[in-house]
């Protein structure tokens, strides 16, 4: 039966009217035709133009294409194992091992101690999925005593997953402690701190290495603990407990082959899937049991894991699988986010989860042998079908370790458990799914032309194969039981279900396709509409579905709001913030009906403890967002827009975060294309997105709505460009909701239509329509006009496109003409899709037009066209009745972005109109302007409302020169040229007749007009190509760039009135004393990467004969000068890291608090900008921070003075935009462009070359400045191009970081520099073994500009064998920075000196730089005054005009002066900009076979000298400093209350025979043992004993220096540097077996407690908390006696008291040492005296008589007594019984 329905009257109802277009309305339809309505509204001009709707029967379109997930990336994971401390055990050996998945990799071990230093570095490459990479568990571990023979017991370890350190910021944890603990014994608490740095980087990322804090900081291991932020620091031993139920709708395994083969062997058929549950957490894995042969097993059980509690991993991994001797496969995979399950608040919860079913989604569920998409079902990428569900649930309980019924093992437990009600995850219900296909367009014609269905399931339901497993219908039917099910599985489709319905109709009929254009198909439809719907029964959790739906619609909506208020940003509208208050206004009272709603809470059965905490939280959440918006809608000012869009992207995130519902209920739906009976492609929705509810906020973003979908290709075979052509594109309305809601299913199709169902019997109710036929239709006519398109994928080996684009639209395409060899194509061309049907009322066309798809093609003379992009636009449509005419019409072009798969591919500038055709015909139509130009032909041109307004512009272009052209088809170029064209004219530089010997050009500047469009944002992009002219007049593209935005090239005249503030004379005083800035003489600092190195600002030499007392102004001696000739570069060099670190550390602090950044900046007269403060705050103030040190600190200002440099944490050019001030480097493309995801990281080998010069545009009517030179047009004053001659001095400070390249974990480095075809190797100072070398070296090498314009610095690995190996390379364009204004050629200093370690190293002085720079920019001055004044145009300068000679005279100079001026050049009007400074820079090391990933770091400097002018002097001396030879002595007095080890054998007296043992540099190296004192009773020992321990020490970085073969085979020595730690342990010395270990202390020799006077005020506090206890340094107290304890663990692992030593320490310097020699023990010179124990400790061999006596006399008399009658006895009976036979043969003989 058919019943028409034309439901044009039920307006009211669903919210179905047309949005009415007023001004409170425009948030909802803000983009796409707010434009004309209001300010605030913006047309965009991307994807949000498509997807905003204005009526609501059509959803948002995917744009994004390709599946991200599960395409392999590179990582990289770098560890540093800095030391370990607190180890528990005695005197072990440890070492430490760092395991990532698989791989292991082991520090070196260490002896005899319990806090080693290993200072090692490791790097484990990857290349996997980053969900593979973010699973894998960092394991590191300390093993005790490992050798070749023996495994090592291990001492604890510590675990978290690469994921947790990947989503720190800066992807890193730096100098942080791990915290280890023992897996099998979790009783026994932290086993050792073990300082480690980890960072995993993947391609792409750049590492930041943070700033050292103080050696102290970091020794405040509590504090530093390596976990990330938000988790406490004492984590406790938990369980957690997964429970896992039972599973259903398995699919179906080797049907038919397996099973016949089975049964006639076995004779019956059984389920042939055996599954199992396997868990995986935190680097353990747990089973449950193999149910046999079963679809639907039942297991109840639990797996239970020990873990600490928070864990450091983020997921656990569920995995069903097929127990197979042969095949053991995954059936499905599930991840649980813990993240997301439990919350951490202070209301927070524990994980918690379920009984819930979770859905496993992955390959499709048809059984084939060899599944080529098995990784789907392993959790890899985006599954595309439904595996099965399981019932678990998961709870945790925090372990009391103290309780005895714990066990203390981490071993995962199995247990069962009971079994779980029917009802408990819900009550049954039955669901509907309906869906109606509207249109099935741009099917890809390779699938070919076979008849093409859609097939719809939801779970296990609709899949015609699954017919079999549909679960027994719960609920009324249980009865029927197996009949049911045999019944539904032979029933046709024609079957009735009791309500009289069919079971379900879930496949369209196969219908074949009908061609659209050379690529694309597409189905017939027409005005018949094939439907499906499908019933299903699930347990009913709306609830859950609802409450994430509101959340993700006000996410949703929150996001559009802000791609508006950036677009409005973007395209420079007027008010930004107007837009983004309403935004925030509308998300507060968003969130505000999210809590009314949210708590309607009907109690539903199966609520689980997760969906009442996780109700709490969002309703906490939520609602402060909501107050957070509130108070931020009235802080939004213009200034602040941007700062504010970036917090209202942290709610969106938020948001979007609650959205994620963890216990799912209803599965998704997955829509597949089959032909000809093969799945082709898949589209997955949400279920969420289409569940109806009465309520408009709860319900689905697309439910009852017309949504476009794009099919595409499932799995791995999706991955790069085969996935992104389009594989269908559907238009299909989906409503999924309880049967008994079922009344308004067809609510929201577009109205018109008529229901055809199945007939049935008369009385019967009505089933669903399984087609719909549309009455009404409209005709319209499409414009598009396609403008042009800029920054297009290159898709041609020149580097270079032949763009087209191809228009869809409903069933129809169109095609522009193909523009040749360019990335930036202007079509200007209007395309026509006549007689465009579409079906439905014209009301809601008008409101919501259908998308148009415009692809754009790389037109190939052979084969087809390549891919280039796509992207979507919504048409302006206008009704038959409608006046076509403002404020709509023209519609004004907009930018659309382009995508290709992920990512983006340039933009296109078109205009979409969308005209109905009326009863009139054509006729009603505005007209056609037909060609104007007759040469296009047929082709008519963008019409002149459309096309933008042109005015006439001059572009002038400099032409400077080419650099580093590679070969083209393996020719060098010889004579290349370069052309510029722009919107169709152009220009042409001159020839360079021969590009080896002079790459140049000889006419600097050309220019052509050209007219373009007034508003800048459509300017067309500028082109710039290389030709190479060869003989015979041939031509060869060499390469091209083409220049998007020229907004930067366009010249302002500046406005006369700005510059009317600087008229007046303005004085700056810059006061150059040396007071303001005393630095303290002792300064700790740590040094900037990653060698531990600490520096020591030291006055070495404390008499006052060396030391030069420095004269202040107050004439007052200054007690604390630095000695001068002490100083050297490194001592500057390390100040300056210093104010490097503070000012990084200052720079948080302000960030942290934007309100504190105002004072920082009033309190130096805001000249201390976080960025510079090094250098500028450096002279005067340090910024807030030090002033209140200042302030308490009164020793803190006694800082002697010391210049410094700037140290810049990156690459110099970063801080001076590249040095392109006015020579910008274009950098020439060729070939095709990368199909990677990141096209950055390809397009790094397209380049060619780079094309050296700059733009200046203009519109030609503005006046022009008179002082104008024709010739050079606006490039005034700008340097000749002619080869100059320059030496290039290159200083190499130090690597750090650097990646290892041997096999041993270690490389040796050494430096290469090359410029153009010199090349410096410095192979023969290799470092050895140093992942950190100093290298300290400067080398010079001359170069001619412009030939030789790129340095570049390697960095080598040494090999003994083979040919060295490159760590990576840094790439340096020195001709930028000689010809910049920034005066990059040598750095100027803080202060001029003209001796000593400041020395001036420039050869031109201030003053004359000055000059120079006044001379070329012509400005009035300098004019030098009395008083030390400065006048530079109107700025007055002053400092002082002194200056000390070598022999401390002073003499008067201008230099300060001019040094002044010039450190403040940036302030003078006009000309000024800021000038380099001295300084160092960081360059990061990349290697050409890993880009994007840091290879390690160099710290350099270059200064260039031109040839032409003064020679400079000598290079500075930076070579590293040497270590200074030191000799500690050690006298070890006495020792007292020493534990007793041994028990006398007879007395029982406790003794200990003790010795003292110390070393300094390792046990190996330098141990020394003292003589024994034997039997001591009262633990007292008598020693004068001394240990000589001669070392090498480097004070600037506290480090001993030892240099030592590693191993025997090693080829030379490797230099290590250690902490000066003196080691102490006293021993109890045995006989026969090992001696035995009593305790130990280590003294740093930096800083260590003073010693006690006396042994009895001697105690273990000394050690144990080291904070309060005050220290002393050996270097600075040469020398110290006294009582230090000593230590060792007891069994709870506390520190005990074992002892006391009385010691000395004396350090004396290399040549004290000589002059006074000591022997070492008691030996000459020197000798000390004997100690006077008590004899009988000499005489050991006595002790046993001794013994003996005092055992028979004493204690045991009559013992002894008896002992000895009862002997006597025996030997009298034994004589008796040995002799009597002789006596009684002779009695009896009678002889």
């Amino acid at each position: 039966m058919k019943r028409a329905k034309h439901r044009g009257h039920k307006q009211d109802k669903n919210g179905d009217e047309p949005a009415i277009l007023e001004t409170q309305n425009l948030d909802r339809q803000a983009t796409f035709m707010g434009g004309r309505f209001d300010p605030d509204a913006v047309s965009l001009a991307s994807v949000t133009a498509v997807t905003t709707n204005v009526s609501n029967k059509r959803s948002k379109p995917d744009i994004k294409m390709e599946p991200s997930s599960g395409r392999p990336v590179d990582y990289q994971v770098s560890v540093s194992v800095i030391e370990a401390r607190q180890l528990v055990g005695l005197n072990m050996d440890p070492m430490v091992c760092v395991e990532i998945g698989e791989e292991k990799k082991y520090t070196s071990m260490k002896e005899s101690t319990n806090c080693p230093y290993y200072n090692e570095y490791f790097v484990f490459d990857f290349h996997v999925p980053p969900d593979v990479m973010f699973d894998k568990i960092l394991k590191l571990s300390v093993i005790h005593s490992k050798n070749l023979l023996r495994s090592g017991t291990l001492v604890g370890t510590f675990k978290m997953d690469v994921g947790t350190i990947y989503s720190q910021p800066d992807h890193q944890f730096y100098h942080k402690w791990a915290l280890l603990s023992d897996p099998d014994d979790i009783t026994a608490g932290c086993k050792g701190y073990v300082k480690c740095d980890v960072a995993v980087v993947a391609k792409g990322d750049t590492i930041k290495t943070p700033h050292k804090a103080g050696e102290s900081d970091e020794d405040d291991i509590e504090g530093n603990l390596l976990i990330p932020e938000g988790v406490p620091a004492e984590r406790q031993w938990a369980r957690y407990f997964l429970k896992v139920y039972r599973a259903e709708g398995l699919p179906r395994m080797n049907t038919s082959i397996m099973a016949n083969v089975k049964k006639a062997f076995i004779g019956e058929n059984k389920d042939l899937v055996d599954p199992y549950v396997q868990v995986q957490f935190a680097g353990q894995k747990g089973k449950t049991s193999v149910q046999k042969s079963c679809y639907e097993p039942i297991w109840n059980e639990q797996i239970v894991f020990t873990e600490m509690f928070p864990p450091l991993c983020k997921r656990m991994k569920i995995q069903i699988r097929d127990s197979d001797k042969v095949n053991d496969v995954a059936i499905g995979t599930h991840f649980l986010d813990l993240k997301k399950i439990s919350n951490d608040g202070d209301k927070g919860f524990l994980p918690t989860l379920g009984p819930a079913w979770v859905n496993m989604y992955g390959s499709t569920r048809t059984y084939t042998l060899m599944d080529e998409y098995q990784e789907l079902n392993e959790g890899l990428g985006e599954g595309v079908s439904f595996r099965a569900r399981l019932l678990i649930s998961v709870s945790v309980e925090i372990l009391d370790p103290s309780s005895p019924d714990t066990s203390s093992s981490t071993e995962v437990q199995l247990e069962g458990i009971p079994n779980i009600s029917e009802n408990a995850t819900g009550k049954i219900e039955e669901f509907f799914l309906f869906g109606s296909f509207l249109e099935a367009t741009m099917i890809d014609r390779k699938i070919g032309d076979k008849p093409i269905n859609f097939e719809v399931t939801i779970g296990y339901y609709g899949d015609e194969l699954d017919g079999a497993n549909q679960p027994k219908l719960r609920g009324k039917k249980k009865s029927e039981g197996e009949e049911e099910t045999e019944l539904i599985r032979d029933s046709s489709e024609d079957e009735m279900d009791d309500d009289g319905d069919l079971a379900s109709v879930a496949a369209t009929p196969p219908m074949k396709p009908a061609v659209t254009d050379r690529n694309y198909f597409h189905l017939p439809y027409f005005e018949r509409k094939p439907c499906i719907y499908i019933k299903s029964w699930w347990q009913d959790q709306r609830r859950r579905l609802y409450n994430a739906n509101i959340i993700d619609n006000i996410a949703h909506k929150l996001e559009e709001g802000l791609n508006d208020v950036q677009e409005i940003i973007k395209t420079e509208k007027a008010y930004p913030e107007r837009r983004l208050r309403g935004v925030l206004e509308e998300l507060s009272q968003r969130c505000s009906q999210f809590l009314v709603l949210a708590n309607t809470d009907q109690n539903l059965s199966g609520k689980t403890k997760l969906d009442r905490e996780r109700l709490k939280l969002c309703m906490a959440e939520v609602e402060s967002v909501g107050q957070q918006a509130k108070a931020m809608r009235s802080q939004v000012k213009r200034s602040t827009v941007r700062e504010k869009v970036k917090l209202t992207q942290q709610f969106l995130q938020k948001l979007r975060f609650l959205a994620d519902e963890p216990q799912h209920s209803v599965p998704d739906v997955f829509i597949w294309m089959i032909s000809n009976s093969k799945r082709i492609a898949y589209a997955r929705v949400p279920s969420k997105d289409i569940l109806y509810s009465g309520m408009d906020e709860e319900r689905g973003k697309d439910c009852g709505k017309v949504k476009t979908s794009f099919l595409r290709i499932p799995g791995k075979r999706g991955f790069g460009p085969a996935g992104w052509t389009v594989q269908a594109k559907i238009e299909i309305y989906l409503w999924l909701g309880l049967n008994r809601q079922r009344k308004d299913y067809l609510c929201g199709l577009p109205n018109g239509f008529e229901e055809n169902r199945l007939s049935k019997g008369p009385g019967l109710p009505l089933s669903p329509p399984i087609s719909l036929t549309y009455m009404m239709k409209q005709i319209f006519q499409l414009r598009v006009h396609m403008y042009q398109a800029r920054g297009l994928f290159a898709a041609d080996s020149t580097g270079l496109s032949d763009p087209f684009a191809r228009v869809f639209f409903s069933t129809q395409s169109q095609v522009t003409e193909v523009l040749p060899e360019t990335l930036c194509p202007t079509w200007d061309q209007l395309l026509l899709l006549e007689n465009v049907e579409l079906f439905g009322e014209a009301r809601e066309l008008r409101d919501d037009p259908p998308i148009i798809v415009i692809e754009l093609y790389d037109q190939d003379t052979v084969g087809k066209a390549d891919f280039m992009g796509r992207t979507f636009a919504k048409p302006v449509v206008k009704m038959a009745e409608e006046h076509y005419g403002p404020p709509r019409f023209p519609p004004p072009l907009e930018y659309y972005q382009i995508y290709r798969g992920n990512g983006m591919a340039g933009e296109m500038l078109a205009a979409f109109e969308l005209l109905q055709i009326g009863p009139n015909g054509k006729a009603d139509l505005p007209p056609i302007d037909g060609p104007a130009d007759m040469d296009r032909g047929p082709l008519l041109p963008v019409p002149m409302g459309i096309r933008p307004v042109l005015s006439k512009y001059r572009i002038e272009v400099l032409f400077w020169g080419l650099r580093d052209l590679k070969r083209v088809n393996l020719a060098q170029v010889d004579r290349p040229r370069v052309d510029v064209e722009c919107a169709g004219k152009g220009v042409q530089s001159v020839l360079i007749p021969n590009y080896k010997k002079n790459p140049n050009f000889s006419t600097l500047v050309k220019c052509f007009e050209v007219d373009l469009p007034e508003n800048e944002l459509l300017h067309p992009p500028l082109n710039i190509r290389v030709v190479d002219c060869r003989a015979f007049g041939r031509y060869t593209l060499v390469g091209s760039n083409a220049v998007t935005s020229l907004r930067k090239f366009i010249y302002r005249p500046s406005d006369k009135q700005a510059n009317n503030w600087s008229n007046a004379e303005e004085i700056v005083v810059v006061n150059m004393e040396p007071e303001p800035n005393f630095r303290k003489v002792d300064t700790v600092v740590k040094l900037d990467s990653s060698s531990d190195a600490v520096v020591k600002v030291e006055d070495h030499d404390k008499d006052a004969k060396g030391r030069k007392k420095k004269r202040k102004k107050g004439d007052e001696m200054e007690d604390d000068g630095l000695d001068e000739s002490m100083l050297d570069w490194w001592s500057k060099y390390f100040a300056s890291i210093e104010t490097l670190t503070e000012a990084l550390k200052g720079q948080e602090g302000v960030l942290s608090d934007s309100e504190d950044k105002e004072d920082v900046d009033l309190a130096d007269g805001g000249d201390i900008k976080p960025d510079d403060s090094p250098v500028k705050g450096g002279r005067r103030s340090k910024g807030k921070k030090d002033k209140k040190k200042a302030t308490v600190d009164p020793a803190e200002k006694k800082k002697a003075k010391l210049d410094e440099l700037k140290v810049y944490p990156k690459e110099l050019e970063s801080d001076f935009d590249n040095f392109e001030d006015w020579l910008h480097s274009f950098n020439l493309f060729r070939g095709k462009g990368g199909d990677d995801d990141d096209q950055n990281g390809s397009d790094e080998d397209r380049i060619v070359g780079k094309f050296k010069g700059s733009l200046c545009m203009y519109k030609v009517s503005d006046e022009l400045p008179r002082d104008f030179d024709s010739n050079m047009g606006m490039f005034q004053n700008i340097p000749h191009n002619d080869p100059i001659i320059v030496l290039v001095r290159v200083y190499i400070i130090r690597a750090t970081d650097l990646h290892p390249a041997d096999i041993n974990g270690k490389a040796d480095p050494y430096v290469v520099i090359k410029l153009g075809k010199n090349e410096v190797k410095d192979k023969e100072n290799y470092i050895s073994k140093q992942l950190n070398p100093l290298f300290g070296k400067s080398f010079d090498i001359e170069a001619t500009f412009p030939m030789d314009s790129t340095l570049t610095v390697s960095i080598y690995d040494w090999d003994l064998v083979g040919t060295d190996d490159l760590i990576g390379e840094t790439k340096l364009d020195l001709e930028n920075r000689f010809y910049s204004k920034h005066r990059a050629t040598c750095g100027i200093t803080a202060s001029y000196a003209t001796h000593g370690y400041n020395i001036w190293r420039d050869p031109m002085k201030p003053t004359q730089i000055l000059a120079k720079l006044c001379k070329d920019g012509k400005l009035d001055g300098p004019h030098y005054g009395p008083g030390g004044r400065v006048k530079v145009e109107n700025r007055v300068f002053m400092a002082s005009t002194e200056i000390e000679d070598e022999n401390g005279l002073k003499k008067q100079t201008n230099e300060h002066l001019a040094l002044t001026v010039l450190r403040h050049w940036e302030e003078i009007p006009g000309a000024g900009c800021k000038l380099v400074p001295e300084h160092v820079e960081t360059r990061p090391l990349l290697h050409p076979d890993k880009p994007g990933i840091e290879q390690g770091r160099i710290e350099m400097w270059v200064d260039m000298f031109p040839k032409d002018m003064t020679a400079p002097g000598p290079a500075l001396d930076i070579s590293p400093r040497k270590p200074k030879k030191f000799e500690l002595r050690v006298i070890i007095w006495n020792t007292d209350e020493v534990v007793l080890e041994d028990d006398d054998i007879f007395t029982g007296e406790k003794s200990s025979d003790i010795f003292v043992r110390g070393w300094l540099k390792g046990q190996q190296e330098d141990k020394q043992d003292t003589d024994v004192h034997y039997h001591s009773i009262t633990g007292e020992g008598n020693f004068n004993w001394r240990f000589i321990y001669p070392f090498d020490y480097l004070m600037a970085e506290e480090k001993i220096v030892i240099s030592k073969k590693e191993s025997m085979f090693a080829w030379d020595e490797t230099e290590y540097k250690i902490p000066a730690r003196l080691n102490l342990q006293v021993w109890d010395a045995d006989h026969f077996s090992a001696d035995d270990f009593l305790g130990a202390i280590e003294l740093d020799l930096n800083r260590f407690p003073r010693g006690a006077k006396t042994a009895k005020q001697c105690a273990i506090e000394m050690v144990t908390n080291e904070a309060d206890v005050p220290t002393v340094s050996i270097f600075k107290q040469k020398r110290i006696k006294g009582w230090w304890p000593f230590v060792a663990r007891n069994e709870e692992d506390e520190f005990e008291l074992t002892g006391k030593v009385e010691a000395e320490l004396h350090l004396l310097t290399g040549e004290e040492a000589e002059k006074s020699p000591a022997g070492e023990g008691r030996n000459e010179p020197e000798p000390l005296e004997k100690p006077n124990r008590p004899d009988i400790a000499l005489l050991w061999f006595l002790i046993p008589l001794k013994a003996a006596k005092h055992l028979i006399c004493d204690q045991y008399r009559w013992l002894t007594i008896k002992i000895v009658c009862a002997l006597l006895v025996l030997a009298i009976l034994a004589l008796f019984l040995y002799n009597m036979p002789g006596y009684m043969v002779k009695k009896m003989l009678g002889a």
